[in-house]
């Protein structure tokens, strides 16, 4: 057997080309039949050809976005399509414990940030956060969330 490996091989080679169509079509009918596991009653289906730059994707993505829980299971959050929706997410809250170098403002209390890869005192760098989320994306690692199958 001789493989080839191409860039842009579905235009080089008619036998990828013809493989990539039916991959597509496949997909599309998957997508199409697809059970949404969530039962949000604003959920719709519109959700584009799943293109980075569709609009239609774009749209679904921001408007089935939370910042909790991140997108519906249909969602692969590896998809590198997600990554600007959760970049910027911040929710700030005063912690009653103080630094490690024992310092604390005048009240005791230090301001905290939880941005998308850890928590933080305002004035260090984000630092990554040790998950209970084996094997998931940094979304639920960041937030030490895991999928459960039964409760």
């Amino acid at each position: 057997v001789k493989f080839v490996v191409a860039k842009k091989a579905d235009s080089l080679y008619p036998v990828v080309s013809r493989a990539s169509i039916v991959a597509k079509v496949t997909r599309d009918q998957a997508l199409r039949d697809w059970v949404l596991d969530e039962t949000a009653e604003n959920m719709h289906r519109n959700f584009g050809s799943g293109y980075p730059g569709d609009p239609e994707t774009k749209a679904w993505l921001e408007h089935h976005k939370h910042s909790v829980f991140g997108f519906p299971t249909l969602v692969r959050f590896s998809w590198g399509t997600c990554t600007p929706y959760f970049k910027d997410v911040e929710v700030l809250w005063e912690s009653d414990k103080t630094d490690e170098d024992g310092s604390a403002n005048k009240t005791g209390k230090r301001q905290l940030k939880l941005s998308s890869v850890g928590f933080t005192g305002l004035k260090r760098k984000t630092e990554e956060i040790e998950s209970s989320g084996k094997g998931c994306c940094k979304f639920f690692q960041a937030r030490k969330l895991e999928q459960l199958s039964h409760f």
